[in-house]
C-alpha cells in the first residue's frame, strides 16, 4: 500500500517526524557530547558550548537570517517550502530533553549521524526542508553555477572546523566523521531498501532462447529493444531485466546456461516504480 504523502496532513506529520528525528539526534548525541557535525544546528552546539546560550535560541536566529537570505536571493516558493521546517525545529529543540544517552562519544556520534540522516533522508522524501544552512549553497548554484551537495559541503566543513578553537581536534575529526556517515546512511535510507539492477544482454546466437527461458520467470521484469551494432550497423534485439539483487546470480548463469559468450552489462537500480508491459 503506498501511503498518502501527497496529501497536506500526512506530509506535514511526516515533517514533523523527521524534525523531531533530528531534534533527538542534537540533544541525546551531539550536543551532550559537544559535537558541530556541520548545519544551524552544528553552530548552534559551538555557542552554546562557548556562551551558554540554548541550542533553540541560536537555530532560530541562523533559521531567520537564512529565511531572510532565501526571500532575498531565491524564489517565494523556495522560502515557503522551508519556512515551517525552519520555524519548527528550533520548537522541537526546545522541548526535547537534552541528555546523554550513551557516554562513549564515538559510538554516540556512529548513532547520531545515522538517526539524523533518518531525519533528513524523511524530509527529502517528502521534498521538505529545515532550511537553515542549506540555503547557501541554493544562492551559490543560482548565482555561481556551484553544485549544491558542493555547496552544502563547504558550508558544513566551516562549521566542523570552529570545532577545533572551541571543544578540541577530537570533537573537529568526529564531526567529519559524522558527515561521512550521515551522507552514506542517507544514500543508503534514500535507496538501499529496494535496490534492483537493470541488466542488459546480448546475444549472437541464442537470444531467443535467452528470452524465453526469463520469460518463464515471473520474478523477472522483462523489456526488449532494439539496438543497432556501432560495428555491424546491422538491427538486432538487446534484452533488459530488472532483478533483485538476490536474484542477479541466477540471472546470469540462466543466460551463460544458453549462452556463455553472450554480453551482459548490470547497473545498480536504485529506484524501481510501475509495473510491466
Amino acid at each position: 500500500m503506498r501511503l498518502p504523502i501527497h496529501k497536506p496532513i500526512f506530509r506535514g506529520f511526516l515533517m514533523i517526524v523527521a524534525l523531531e528525528i533530528i531534534a533527538i539526534a542534537i540533544n541525546m548525541f551531539f550536543a551532550p557530547h559537544e559535537v558541530a557535525a556541520g548545519g544551524a544546528t552544528g553552530m548552534a552546539i559551538l555557542v552554546q558550548e562557548a556562551f551558554n546560550v540554548p541550542l533553540w535560541i541560536t537555530t532560530l536566529v541562523i533559521n531567520i537570517a537564512m529565511l531572510g537570505l532565501a526571500f532575498s536571493f531565491l524564489s517565494g516558493g523556495t522560502t515557503r517550502r522551508i519556512l515551517f521546517g525552519s520555524l519548527a525545529l528550533p520548537v522541537l529543540l526546545s522541548i526535547t530533553p537534552q541528555m546523554m544517552l550513551i557516554q562513549d562519544r564515538l559510538l554516540a556520534i556512529i548513532i547520531g549521524s545515522i538517526v539524523i540522516a533518518t531525519g533528513f533522508a524523511l524530509n527529502y522524501r517528502i521534498d521538505a526542508s529545515s532550511g537553515g544552512t542549506t540555503v547557501p549553497p541554493m544562492v551559490f548554484a543560482k548565482y555561481f553555477k556551484l553544485r549544491p551537495s558542493i555547496g552544502l559541503l563547504i558550508v558544513d566543513f566551516v562549521v566542523c572546523l570552529f570545532n577545533i578553537p572551541v571543544t578540541g581536534f577530537d570533537a573537529f575529526a568526529l564531526a567529519i566523521f559524522s558527515v561521512g556517515i550521515t551522507s552514506l546512511a542517507m544514500n543508503f535510507i534514500e535507496t538501499g531498501f529496494d535496490r534492483k539492477k537493470a541488466v542488459y544482454i546480448m546475444s549472437n546466437q541464442q537470444l531467443p532462447e535467452i528470452k524465453q527461458a526469463i520469460l518463464a520467470n515471473n520474478d523477472f521484469g522483462l523489456t526488449v529493444q532494439q539496438v543497432i551494432g556501432g560495428y555491424s550497423n546491422e538491427t538486432r534485439e538487446m534484452l533488459m531485466v530488472v532483478v533483485e539483487q538476490r536474484d542477479f546470480r541466477h540471472l546470469v548463469n540462466k543466460v551463460h546456461k544458453h549462452d556463455p559468450g553472450a554480453f551482459i552489462i548490470a547497473t545498480e537500480a536504485t529506484e524501481v516504480h510501475g509495473g510491466s508491459i
